[in-house]
């Protein structure tokens, strides 16, 4: 037999099969196990009628596997003369599209105009009435006895003779003839009161199987039309997860539980929490921000545990503690609050001030333990020599000794002294640069910082993926589900404000100019202060030399005159 020609398509990152026709549905199980994206779900905590997955989960066990949706596919394909419909997801169908005849012909009797719905099954189910077998009646030993037993508890109390006494009541001395009941009386009495408990229930027993009985006419028709609607939404969700990738998001998918509003923004994917164990082994391989938060609607009586995905904006306003409101799909809320965290990067913008954000955090932490020792130190002291002042007897401690720590004193001192020798070492070096090569060293300095940040949060952020996620709730995810960063904006909508227009103060544009001006001021003082103290040595240099180089004679010219004949020549001529 030739293999089925599938079609294939990217969703999500991944190449995956696509199911788009009634044949692709008929030629399920010839589709590659490897090809699927799901190899199970579970059929509780999900998006899709619990009936409906219930009915597709053959043996029972709670989870929905390869095998059993196939033969669902066998099922639909074979009770559907024309199984196209099954992409309207609708839960309504045609007479003449039902080929079982006994189905056909309950459905005959419901339908409106040749269309049948599941509202008219499902009322044609709850109208079901029957001719119920008679309950016996009750005997009167009966009735005494669950009387007793409904006030037994309320009255054990007051059986004590000290509380009978209080009450005013007289007590019956242990050895004054009482009346009481013979055995045979009290055994008869116990004979009428099972018999009677036999019959009652093989008689609600038998109604109950007679309403089944009577109902049942019905169930087929149900479990078609409840198929009919709902297993081409299971295929978007286990095959192809077309559902989640879906940019329109008709229909969310079968595992988003709702909504999170936190921080000014909405976090649409929400999941609910099946076991928390499993998420805190798989969860951090999400690669995903994530918030754990405890759900509580008192309106409805529910509560649940969930988790949401945060893929955009900051993280400052974020942490455990927090309240938060969660909407389900059906828009009910519900108080939530975030119980845990677990931190991965959101976009590498914010990667560039995590290390920023995680050495302010330290900070505060070292401060508030240094303020909380001193405290805890200041408090002891103090009543330390309270105790002293109240016992003249104890033994005082010994004054302080600064020759002890001289060798300490000396340590810090030679510290300080090379962290301000290479202070100055690296100012000798830079005192020659221009203020461009000062800008290029201040961008370099903030790219060692935050550049392995960066980069992390570039690498994770190509690989975040669902699949973790889901598996921790108990889905066999086959194949990866990456959540990219143009898709991840898609995932949480923060709050876009209009421009509001502020009104204007006359004297804001004199505010200005004086900020501006008194800040060109600042910064030119400072530069020139930062100039004159990197090049203070050469001014000094060039001020030493003039003060210790020796005066140069000053030479005159003088103009030429005729050489002055000696008196020797003058004897001569």
């Amino acid at each position: 037999m030739a293999k089925y020609n599938w079609n294939f398509a990217n969703v999500g990152g991944v190449t995956r099969v696509r199911i788009q026709s009634a044949e692709d549905i008929r030629h399920l199980g010839e589709l590659d196990k490897k090809m699927w994206t799901v190899l199970s779900c579970p059929t509780t905590g999900l998006e899709i009628s619990s009936d409906s997955l219930s009915l597709m989960d053959l043996d029972g066990d709670g989870k929905l596997r390869v095998k059993e949706v196939i033969a669902t596919a066998e099922y639909l394909c074979g009770a559907l003369k024309d199984p196209e419909t099954l992409f309207e997801q609708k839960d309504e169908l045609e007479v003449g599209n039902i080929t079982e005849e006994a189905i056909k012909t309950v459905a005959e009797k419901l339908a409106k105009g040749g269309v049948v719905s599941l509202a008219d099954v499902q009322a044609a189910i709850d109208g079901v009435t029957i001719e119920a077998k008679p309950v016996p009646e009750a005997p009167l030993a009966a009735d005494v006895m669950a009387a007793y037993k409904e006030k037994q508890a309320e009255y054990a109390a007051y059986f004590e003779q000290e509380k009978l006494q209080k009450l005013g009541l007289a007590v019956i001395a242990e050895e004054t003839p009482k009346p009481g009941m013979k055995e045979k009386d009290f055994l008869e009495m116990g004979k009428q009161i099972a018999d009677y408990e036999a019959a009652k229930a093989e008689a609600e027993k038998a109604n109950a199987d007679a309403l089944e009985a009577a109902k049942a006419e019905f169930m087929p028709l149900r479990k078609l039309l409840l198929l009919h609607r709902d297993f081409y939404r299971l295929l978007r969700n286990f095959v192809t997860l077309e559902d989640f990738y879906d940019n329109d998001k008709k229909t969310v998918a079968s595992f988003e539980a709702g909504t999170l509003i936190i921080d000014q923004r909405a976090c649409r994917l929400c999941m609910r929490v099946q076991d928390p164990a499993k998420h805190d082994a798989q969860a951090p391989l999400s690669g995903m921000y994530l918030l754990y938060c405890n759900c509580e609607s008192k309106k409805l009586g529910k509560s649940m545990q969930i988790v949401a995905a945060v893929t955009q904006g900051e993280v400052n306003n974020l942490s455990i503690g927090k309240n938060a409101v969660f909407y389900d799909n059906d828009g009910n809320d519900y108080d939530a609050t975030v119980t845990k965290i677990i931190d991965n990067p959101i976009s590498i913008r914010q990667a560039f001030w995590t290390p920023y954000r995680k050495f302010g955090n330290w900070i505060q932490e070292k401060i508030n333990k240094s303020a909380a020792e001193k405290d805890a130190k200041a408090f002891g002291d103090l009543t330390a020599k309270a105790d002293a002042a109240a016992d003249p007897n104890a033994e005082k401690k010994p004054a302080f000794d600064i020759a002890k720590f001289a060798g300490i004193f000396a340590a810090i001192g030679m510290a300080l002294g090379m962290i301000g020798s290479a202070l100055v070492s690296v100012a000798h070096g830079m005192k020659g640069f221009t203020w461009w090569q000062y800008m290029l060293i201040f961008v370099c300095i903030l790219l060692v910082i935050s550049g392995p940040s960066m980069i992390m949060a570039w690498l994770k952020l190509r690989r975040r993926n669902l699949a973790p996620v889901l598996n921790a709730n108990g889905w066999a995810v086959n194949s990866d589900a990456i959540i990219s960063v143009i898709f991840g904006r898609t995932l949480t909508e923060q709050v876009a404000f209009p421009i509001v227009k502020v009104k204007k103060h006359h004297l804001t544009p004199w505010v200005i100019v004086m900020l501006y001006f008194s800040l060109v001021a600042i910064l030119g003082l400072g530069g020139y202060g930062i100039y004159r103290y990197m090049n203070r040595e050469k001014v000094n240099k060039a001020e030493v030399e003039a003060v210790l180089e020796p005066e140069k004679p000053v030479v005159e010219e003088v103009e030429s005159v005729e050489p002055v004949a000696t008196v020797a020549e003058e004897g001569a001529e």
